[in-house]
């Protein structure tokens, strides 16, 4: 009772702190941002460029030659402006404070759940979601955890009043965990990670192979009665419509995994982590497999790696020909650090920034199947942007300025950025932010 007690009070002084923005109004005129350096997204740059928007879709996109038509204009010059960036693999909005199970919603019980939805335990109010914002994220793939099939994912903007508003596309995809050879185990005493054999792997295999043999046969059925929630939320695997995600990393895994949906005609499959992924690139050419890679900053698998290995494997799936993608899998607080995972890929990866830019925008855009809306700065897509006072890829220059939603201004407030300000006037420090 004393520990339930306590976590009411620490929720009410968080949430009694200050209250996030409102989100914005829609576009009601025009807007030219001019003078500014445009990263389009596919490789493209425009120097000195414009980009003009209305009602929330881009109208046009050039250089400073291109007529304004009289809209609104706002000199960006010297500036950078990139789409936004989008983060995959996210808990952001379902987990505000961990030790807090009242604020952690990204799991429910079983294990074999496909019919659950991550949209609806958006929380639009989250604390987290506008600090994310403030680096250039303004979309999120807000995804489910826990079981062997957690359930589908849906891909959120960050300002919206509800999880209905904030929905670009929903249920994009069933995420998979698939039951490695073995499984990993952390020693909090003295940090270690050891390996052991995963001992249930064989049955939860049979459970997947029952599962999508059923789930198979009813969508073969023209007016299945009664319906099956759980096998009516994976009709789309077998159609195209929805990604598997299937997280793993050994390379045995990943091959086990991908030999496994092919075999249960699964159209598209997605490896998540994918640590080992570049022992096993010829295999994921040829099988046509998008990768979305688990967090860069960390050490190699093995212990006898090249410990630049996890900075190098962006470049080395991307320069092989493979849909690569960055994320936090699931580390939502760290999700604002995707465009510096980005800008690590580049400095290591023999990639330039361009293309590891794509990484977070356009090939994202592509394996979500969203990219006919977003992931470039191209005419008729959505004015989802940032404007950067320099390199959004370096946190030295990372410093948004002006974010839009599909032309929507966004306010850039956040709780670290209202902490930093009253503490510097408590201490009596200069404010360097300005």
């Amino acid at each position: 009772m004393k520990q339930l007690t306590l976590s009411i009070l620490l929720l009410a002084s968080l949430s009694g702190f200050a209250q996030n923005p409102a989100p914005a109004g829609p576009q009601t005129r025009a807007i030219a941002l001019t003078g500014a350096t445009i990263h389009v997204g596919n490789g493209q740059v425009i120097n000195n460029g414009v980009i003009l928007f209305d009602k929330g879709i881009i109208t046009a996109v050039g250089d400073g030659n291109t007529p304004t038509n009289g809209a609104e204009v706002i000199n960006v010059a010297g500036k950078h402006i990139y789409p936004s960036i989008i983060s995959p693999a996210s808990t952001v909005g379902l987990q505000e404070i961990s030790a807090v199970r009242a604020t952690v919603d990204f799991q429910e019980t079983g294990y074999i759940n496909p019919n659950i939805r991550s949209l609806i335990a958006y929380n639009t109010d989250s604390e987290v979601i506008p600090t994310i914002r403030n680096n250039g994220l303004l979309l999120t793939q807000v995804m489910p955890m826990g079981g062997v099939i957690s359930g589908s994912s849906s891909v959120v903007q960050s300002d919206a009043w509800n999880w209905e508003d904030a929905v670009l596309k929903a249920d994009d995809g069933i995420w998979l965990t698939w039951p490695g050879y073995f499984a990993r185990s952390f020693d909090f005493e003295d940090f270690s990670v050891s390996l052991k054999k995963n001992e249930q792997r064989q049955e939860s295999i049979n459970a997947l192979k029952a599962t999508f043999s059923d789930a198979l046969a009813y969508a073969a059925l023209k007016n299945p009665a009664p319906k099956n929630l759980k096998f009516e939320s994976m009709k789309g695997l077998f159609d195209g419509t929805k990604n598997l995600y299937i997280r793993a990393d050994y390379g045995k895994d990943i091959i086990e995994a991908i030999k496994f949906a092919k075999q249960m005609g699964i159209r598209k499959p997605v490896i998540v982590g994918g640590e080992d992924a570049g022992r096993v690139i010829d295999f994921l050419k040829e099988n046509n497999v998008a990768v979305i890679l688990g967090p860069m900053h960390r050490l190699p698998t093995l212990q006898d790696e090249d410990v630049y290995l996890p900075y190098k494997l962006p470049g080395l799936l991307q320069k092989a020909g493979i849909a690569v993608s960055l994320s936090y899998d699931g580390a939502y607080w760290r999700t604002r650090n995707l465009p510096f995972q980005a800008g690590t890929a580049a400095g290591f990866g023999g990639i330039d920034k361009e293309d590891a830019l794509k990484m977070i925008t356009s090939t994202t855009a592509k394996i979500m199947g969203i990219d006919n809306v977003v992931g470039t700065l191209e005419k008729g897509k959505h004015a989802t942007l940032v404007v950067s006072k320099g390199d959004l890829l370096d946190m030295r220059t990372n410093v948004i300025e002006h974010a839009y939603i599909q032309g929507r201004h966004i306010n850039l407030d956040d709780k670290h950025k209202r902490l930093y300000h009253m503490y510097r006037e408590k201490y009596g420090q200069p404010d360097v932010g300005k």
